[in-house]
């Protein structure tokens, strides 16, 4: 397999300077000595290379000299030795990227403590399966790391203690290691990535918040959490458990929650409560599931839960008068609930808005069934229509009615109200549904045959 040296050497050539000095030129005029496509680049991406080392110290010290953004997934890289080679030689490296390579071996204490890259601002390490000592060695040796991707690690448990992990710490209650993770880890890291992994316990997430005082961006999303509740175990006598789910997150800004097992609107008071979230993604819950309400009548009641979060599940900042319609129109949903179901939100809206009469009951949602008359050349006849059905549905069930397949039929809608003025509307698209066309009892759709129009096409011709 080949080094990092030899796989910039096949892809960029072998010879030559990475920056050749203008000094060596008899004139003012820069000309390159080598062309665009032998200059290594300060983004280098070396994909699927099956790099497994770094190369000769010198040289790829020599190539890699301004390298910035270095992206190496899909390797074959498994020694944390050949990893720290490379970082020596790409000292300016502020983004490096190893993910897909198998970095399960622990980093050893010497290995992690003696270097210190200071430029490095960016770490990705997706499906490293790296464990949580090595983990925890890179972070000392990283002062300015500002963002780190763990994501797709099958991590069931967070631990930042730096400690080799004895099954004997873990409670055979809750499952759980017996640390109290309080202590501060890294002070710069402000964004972590940590899809897709199955911890199942927030607990386990509020850990970061304690190592990492100054996070403001937090991807949990695909993870199996199910509660952001307390977790206490009386067996291990887990204080962690006796915390508020956002006691560690002081300066969380960012959370993303999307495709966890989340299913009730506690969870999202509790999410109310984290002091600095301004920006929250919460699709893909069971509870959305269980909510008998329209999207947008689900989005109103959780803007007006989240007073706080401007940004809900992505686009633009929610608008004053969004919240508005939002806070009172959850003021009006609970008021015909019991008042033991009302949560504390809705006392302290009613305070804000005083209480509202409600609304004067309009359901605008269409007539699901009508009455239509079909026409098709001397026949009419009456039928009861489902108006949620499509138009390439309608067209099979009038086969019969026809005495041609749904494949030569044309339709043509004739609104009674209107048929002086605008006449028949074709109905060109199969997949639009009935009641787009605003059908009511008493219109008419007329069947022709596209059969027949091909026929008198060619007759004419």
């Amino acid at each position: 397999m080949p080094s990092l040296l030899e796989a910039l050497e096949r892809k960029y050539g072998a010879k030559g300077e990475v920056n050749p000095s203008i000094d060596d030129l008899p004139v003012a005029i820069f000309v390159p000595k080598r062309s665009p496509r032998l200059s290594v680049p300060t983004l280098l991406v070396l994909n699927d290379c099956d790099i497994d080392c770094a190369g000769e110290a010198t040289v790829l010290a020599d190539k890699c000299a301004d390298v910035v953004e270095l992206d190496l997934a899909n390797n074959k890289l498994t020694d944390w030795e050949e990893v720290f080679a490379i970082l020596e030689q790409a000292p300016r490296v502020r983004f490096l990227n190893l993910s897909f390579n198998r970095l399960s071996a622990q980093i050893q204490a010497a290995q992690a403590l003696h270097p210190r890259w200071d430029s490095l601002s960016n770490l990705v390490l997706n499906s490293t399966y790296v464990g949580w000592p090595s983990i925890h060695g890179l972070l000392k040796s990283l002062p300015t790391l500002e963002e780190l991707h763990l994501s797709l690690n099958e991590y069931s448990y967070v631990d930042l203690t730096g400690k080799e992990v004895n099954e004997k710490d873990r409670c055979e209650e809750c499952s759980r290691l017996r640390c109290d993770q309080t202590q501060p880890v890294h002070q710069q890291l402000k964004k972590l990535h940590f899809s897709g992994n199955p911890v199942s316990s927030w607990i386990e997430i509020s850990k970061f918040g304690y190592a990492f005082p100054n996070l403001e961006t937090l991807l949990v999303n695909d993870c199996n959490l199910t509660t952001l509740a307390p977790d206490p175990c009386d067996k291990c006598d887990d204080s962690n458990g006796n915390k508020k789910s956002h006691d560690g997150f002081p300066r969380l800004r960012f959370l993303n929650l999307n495709n966890t097992g989340l299913a009730t609107w506690d969870e999202v008071d509790r999410l109310a409560k984290f002091p600095a979230l301004r920006s929250l993604r919460v699709q893909g819950w069971p509870l959305w599931e269980r909510v008998e309400s329209t999207e947008h009548e689900r989005r109103l009641l959780l803007v007006a839960r989240l007073p706080h979060v401007r940004t809900l599940n992505g686009g633009g900042a929610v608008p004053p008068e969004e919240r508005d319609a939002a806070e009172r129109a959850f003021i009006r949903y609970y008021m015909e609930k019991p008042e033991a179901d009302r949560p504390d939100r809705y006392w302290e809206l009613v305070g804000v808005h005083g209480k509202l009469d409600p609304l004067v009951s309009v359901d605008l949602r269409p007539e699901k069934r009508v009455q239509i008359t079909f026409t098709c050349g001397d026949t009419s006849e009456v039928r009861t229509v489902d108006v949620y059905r499509t138009v390439a549905d309608l067209k099979t069930r009038l086969e019969r009615l026809a005495g041609f397949p749904a494949s030569k039929m044309r339709l043509f809608y004739v609104d009674q109200e209107l048929r002086d003025s605008q006449g028949p509307e074709e109905m060109k698209y199969p997949t639009k549904q009935l009641y787009s066309y605003n059908m009511s009892s008493g219109d008419e759709i007329i069947i022709d045959s596209k059969f027949k129009h091909s026929i008198s096409a060619n007759s004419t011709a």
